[in-house]
């Protein structure tokens, strides 16, 4: 790479570098980003110029550093734009706390992981692909998927060989792609094909309308899509601070009473005091849930085959 920058990416109130970097780990696109102990690495493509970005958690200080190599000169802007809204740093994280914590449920969480955000994502075709890859299956298999899939359609970037080096597939790459042959059922495949091809048709689809509630009746209309795929990608791709996908197995499991798991519309219900932050309190919910259930495949989708639309009995 011939180019190089170091720049400084401010935020207000305590941030979790662990507790974002705990979740982003396991989802890694195998090729496309790598999270370790130097930080988060991911490859990008803007505007003809191929590189790799690094964030990492400043010493001291509220501010995370992002270092850019790239092959020709990078646009600063569109950078720091999509790595602020990748690690929620614009959010007055001292007011969602200060209102979530009224409610019992989740005050220990927040005392023992102030400054959790809600992790967003670079580029809003990567993660509503992504989502869809993890319907009904694990975390780890939803990753393989992903790595498959950018194996199959991403493109090179910098040297051969490189780690991360590839990009993910654009929505011209799958539109018309038999993608069955990376493992996925042939109606999801079908689904994924099909949202390209719309994004290819209308590419502001896949951005927030002025409500939650229009954001997921548009994103349900799309084949494959349900009410959880849809406010998955509004929490993270669209960054609607109110999301909560209400069907998620994690979520039904901690807003039960054990050996029982609550229902969808009982989780609305209790959710009712969260909003409108409800996306953040889905976070201290899988959290905790992650700690107590440490080496499960963790938060799963409820949402049928992409032949369905609608959450899962």
């Amino acid at each position: 790479m011939k180019h190089a920058w170091t720049w400084r990416l401010p935020f207000r109130g305590p941030y979790h570098w662990g507790a974002m970097t705990a979740f982003l780990a396991p989802r890694a696109i195998p090729g496309v980003e790598i999270v370790n102990a130097t930080g988060y690495h991911r490859a990008v493509w803007l505007d003809g110029a191929g590189g790799v970005v690094t964030v990492s958690p400043a010493p001291r200080g509220s501010y995370l550093v992002a270092t850019v190599r790239a092959t020709a000169a990078a646009p600063r802007g569109p950078i720091v734009e999509r790595l602020r809204r990748l690690f929620d740093l614009d959010t007055d994280i001292e007011a969602v706390e200060n209102h979530l914590r009224r409610d019992r449920r989740l005050a220990a969480s927040i005392a023992a992981r102030s400054g959790l955000r809600v992790p967003g994502a670079w580029d809003t075709f990567e993660l509503a692909v992504r989502a869809m890859l993890g319907q009904q299956v694990s975390v780890a298999a939803a990753t393989t998927l992903a790595g498959r899939l950018v194996a199959a359609y991403g493109h090179a970037i910098g040297d051969a060989g490189a780690d991360p080096g590839r990009i993910f597939p654009a929505p011209a790459s799958l539109a018309r792609a038999d993608l069955t042959a990376i493992g996925l059922p042939r109606a999801r495949a079908r689904a994924i094909s099909a949202l390209a091809g719309a994004v290819l048709a209308d590419p502001a689809l896949l951005e927030p309308a002025d409500a939650l509630e229009g954001t997921v009746e548009k994103l349900c209309r799309l084949p494959g899509i349900g009410p959880w795929t849809a406010h998955y990608v509004a929490m993270r791709a669209l960054r609607q601070a109110d999301a909560f996908p209400a069907a998620d197995l994690g979520i039904l499991r901690a807003l039960g009473t054990p050996p029982e798991r609550a229902t969808p519309a009982q989780t609305v219900l209790m959710a009712r005091r969260w909003r409108p932050w409800r996306a953040y309190a889905v976070m201290h919910l899988w959290a905790d849930g992650n700690a107590a259930l440490r080496g499960t495949a963790g938060p799963r989708s409820r949402d049928r085959d992409a032949s369905v639309s609608g959450p899962a009995p």
